[in-house]
């Protein structure tokens, strides 16, 4: 079974900017914004949900995506049809999950992106986009957001298996 660090490798590497970049940078940005989404966790009172207001709908499910969960300001949308979806797939999968730790899951993921600090989770990933001569320009790796805020979510909700677990299986077609 693939590790968290595998998988975030391979969700790295699925997007369109890394294709070019070696499987050691990879996965050296993978563990970083790994242990970003630990420390995070690790740093914020695990029964809080903020002061977010949680609403659930349908409409996650789209020609060309599935949005399980969003936030915009402090509210965050929870698409039930996704969850649908995400549930039937896990049990597809063999993984044991509830439909409460997927939504929980689901909410902690977009808190995770409110107290995200970009700056930091940048600096700590060092990409360089651009330099003149001692000038350096901090570049964004894009994708580390993500796995930051999938293994948050992971250590916040309980799931008995891992987000980018779910990811993956969600991106395989199914």
């Amino acid at each position: 079974m693939s590790t968290d660090l595998d998988l975030a490798v391979d969700l790295l590497r699925a997007t369109p900017t890394h294709e070019n970049r070696s499987d050691g940078q990879l996965r050296a940005w993978a563990a970083i914004a790994l242990a970003y989404g630990d420390e995070l966790a690790a740093g914020t009172d695990s029964a809080a949900n903020e002061d977010v207001q949680v609403v659930e709908r349908e409409g996650g499910i789209r020609r060309d995506e599935i949005l399980v969960a969003e936030h915009h300001g402090d509210t965050v949308t929870v698409y039930t049809d996704s969850l649908t979806r995400l549930e039937k797939l896990a049990a597809e999968n063999g993984f044991q999950v509830s439909r409460e730790a997927l939504r929980t899951a689901a909410i902690a993921h977009e808190l995770a992106h409110r107290r995200l600090d970009v700056r930091e989770l940048n600096r700590r990933l060092g990409h360089t986009a651009l330099r003149l001569g001692p000038f350096r320009m901090r570049g964004h790796v894009a994708g580390a957001e993500e796995i930051a805020a999938h293994r948050f979510a992971h250590h916040r909700s309980g799931l008995g298996v891992s987000p980018l677990l779910l990811t993956a299986a969600l991106a395989g077609g199914n």
